[in-house]
């Protein structure tokens, strides 16, 4: 186990990612999809709130982020013109399913399955970003989401006492960020530029 005081770090990577993003933004290369970023944005928030009530400590900090990041991308993609992804029918119904798995927390009295719920949530608004990456990688910043797999590493790290309700969002966040990385950068894998 590391110190917590070690999550400083983590939470400057990840103001360094929420900058390059934005910067890609405003540069016309990233063009964030709303419907993910807007839950993205709202179940980490939930997250910590569960995540708090189960005991946590500073491990909390990296899903923190993995929301406040989000509130960023969306206020600042309303301030730039074409600074976000048209909105298809598809990414609207992954909405509403996502957000029909966070109304759902509600009706349950599990801290777990509460957790599950905002993971589902999470999960199913990733998915109009992962196939807008797969076929439009240039649309995407994949440093950002590498930098998510390397704080939700530290924020694991730091854990004093190991439960579902407090590992299980750091674990999912690198298990999708990984992901999100992966159908961003899979062209250059493919044709062997990443160290070029």
């Amino acid at each position: 186990m590391l110190p917590e005081k070690i999550i400083i770090i983590a939470v400057m990577v990840s103001f360094v990612g929420d900058f390059i993003y934005l910067r890609s933004m405003y540069l016309g290369h990233a063009k964030p999809n709303l419907v993910s970023w807007f839950i993205w944005m709202l179940a980490p928030f939930l997250g910590v709130y569960f995540q708090l009530k189960a005991g946590a400590g500073f491990s909390v900090f990296p899903v923190f982020a993995a929301g406040f990041c989000p509130l960023l991308v969306i206020i600042y993609s309303l301030i730039l013109k074409n600074g976000y992804w048209k909105i298809t029918l598809f990414d609207l119904v992954c909405g509403i399913l996502a957000l029909l798995a966070l109304v759902l927390y509600v009706f349950t009295h599990s801290l777990e399955i509460s957790i599950l719920f905002v993971i589902l949530s999470d999960g199913l608004a990733a998915i109009p970003t992962i196939v807008k990456s797969w076929k439009f990688p240039e649309t995407e910043n994949a440093y950002l989401y590498l930098l998510g797999i390397f704080n939700n590493i530290i924020g694991l790290l730091i854990i004093k006492e190991w439960s579902f309700s407090i590992y299980s969002l750091g674990i999912y966040f690198i298990v999708i960020n990984s992901i999100i990385s992966f159908t961003i950068l899979h062209k250059k894998f493919f044709k062997k530029e990443v160290f070029s």
